[in-house]
């Protein structure tokens, strides 16, 4: 962090003219420390390297090439090991990217299941040496491909590409909390969410320890934007299908789901202000998808290393970490972004950015097990599975079935570091408006908009 603070103190004391963007030309390399941090893992710290290669600058802002390799960890357990290549020259006339990934999440929240249904209990979300009731472990290995390819000279263009991943999920330790073990009917310390539907079925006892699959997507995009990763208008939609066979983990978990994302950029002050819109759709077509898979959102173009939702950093910010998680879901994003500096610094172009948004999104169809109307009215629905210094929580109290779920919302702003036009460190502050979507600020520092 005081690494980062330093850069930016030195970016805030140069010139705030507006400068006259020099092209870059040949090898412009990204390294910095990974020091950041996120209210959902903590501190982030590591190293990273952005590399972009603009050969003889006739395509920049554009590059013909770019790669990025991170490891890094986070102080709540959490560890990131994540290479990216993508180009538009490597194949000509195709748009290639990929990415081979591991994120080893020992602390990954699980809060349930379709937002409202689930209750928030915002004296259980702690984490003390690792331990917390709202804890699991998720870890992921993930091989992902994408294949891009323009419909002659018009704006639209077609995408497809393959997904490979191997998902182990399981309990994490939370030895602090006071809870219940259902065999012995006999108090414990080392009972979480997670645990508690995997003993009462709504985790099928089939997916409880995760799964392989290979997922295949294919679909159309439509592109106006003036630049891809700092736009200041233009038009960007994407609807694609995606899905796996059963062919790997054989847990009857085949799945087809629908994605639409449109984004809508308009400039309303030229080199200064720009509006964006985001408007989003994920969701079941057909099959069944296993339960430690509804959080993920594929992509064509990825932004952020591993992009989950609903809630937290890639979808609402300031909400919990995959606080709402269903079958099918659909949110928006809008924000200003004021370039209020640009210059030169270190023969790089820089742009320092504020962005204020406004993020909302619902549960549109629910995640269901047939156990999961039968939890209230379960033999031990009255044993006590926590307790805090208020309250004491039931069985029954951690699913509410009758409830209707409401539009979540959330606001806030950022600050935002361009270089170059692509390499982009962003600080966020969000938070919700509904306590039950979390209560703490969620603060982020990483890279990138969110669309």
């Amino acid at each position: 962090m005081k690494k980062m603070t330093i850069l930016v103190a030195l970016l805030l004391s140069a010139t705030t003219l507006f400068a006259d963007e020099q092209v870059k030309t040949g090898f412009n390399f990204g390294p910095l420390p990974a020091i950041g941090y996120s209210s959902d893992l903590g501190w982030h710290y590591g190293a990273l390297l952005d590399t972009y290669y603009y050969g003889d600058g006739s395509v920049y802002p554009d590059y013909k090439w770019m790669a990025k390799v991170e490891a890094s960890w986070y102080s709540k357990g959490n560890s990131v090991y994540h290479l990216f290549y993508d180009s538009k020259y490597l194949i000509p006339g195709v748009r290639f990217s990929g990415a081979v990934s591991y994120f080893g999440n020992k602390t990954t929240q699980f809060f349930g299941f379709n937002g409202s249904h689930s209750v928030y209990v915002p004296e259980l979300d702690r984490i003390t040496n690792g331990q917390g009731f709202y804890l699991m472990r998720r870890d992921i290995f993930r091989v992902a491909t994408c294949f891009q390819g323009q419909f002659g000279d018009s704006h639209w263009s077609w995408a497809g590409g393959l997904s490979y991943y191997n998902i182990k999920t399981g309990h994490a330790e939370n030895k602090g909390l006071t809870g219940y073990d259902r065999k012995t009917k006999t108090p414990a310390t080392d009972l979480s969410l997670y645990d508690l539907y995997v003993s009462h079925g709504i985790i099928p006892e089939a997916e409880a320890k995760g799964g392989q699959h290979l997922e295949a997507k294919f679909g159309v995009v439509y592109d106006t934007r003036d630049h891809e990763n700092n736009p200041s208008r233009g038009t960007n939609l994407e609807v694609y299908f995606y899905g796996s066979p059963d062919i790997i983990s054989h847990h009857h978990n085949s799945y087809l789901k629908l994605a639409v994302h449109f984004k809508q950029f308009f400039t309303l002050v030229p080199d200064r202000l720009v509006f964006g819109g985001h408007l989003a759709y994920q969701g079941l077509i057909a099959g069944n998808q296993p339960y430690y898979m509804l959080q993920t959102i594929q992509c064509i173009n990825m932004k952020q290393n591993n992009t989950e939702g609903l809630g937290s950093t890639c979808t609402l910010r300031g909400t919990a970490a995959n606080r709402l998680q269903g079958n099918s879901y659909a949110w928006s994003n809008f924000e200003l972004r004021w370039s209020f500096a640009r210059f030169r610094l270190f023969k790089q172009n820089f742009i320092l950015a504020l962005n204020p948004f406004f993020d909302m999104g619902k549960i549109v169809k629910r995640y269901h097990t047939p156990e999961m109307s039968t939890l209230t009215t379960a033999s031990d629905s009255e044993m006590i599975v926590a307790k805090t210094d208020q309250n004491v929580y039931k069985v029954k109290d951690f699913y509410r079935n009758q409830v209707t779920d409401k539009l979540h919302m959330g606001a806030g702003a950022g600050l935002h570091v361009i270089m170059n036009q692509n390499f982009n460190i962003n600080f966020e502050f969000g938070k919700c408006f509904d306590p039950n979507d979390g209560t703490a600020l969620g603060i982020n520092i990483g890279l990138n908009y969110i669309f």
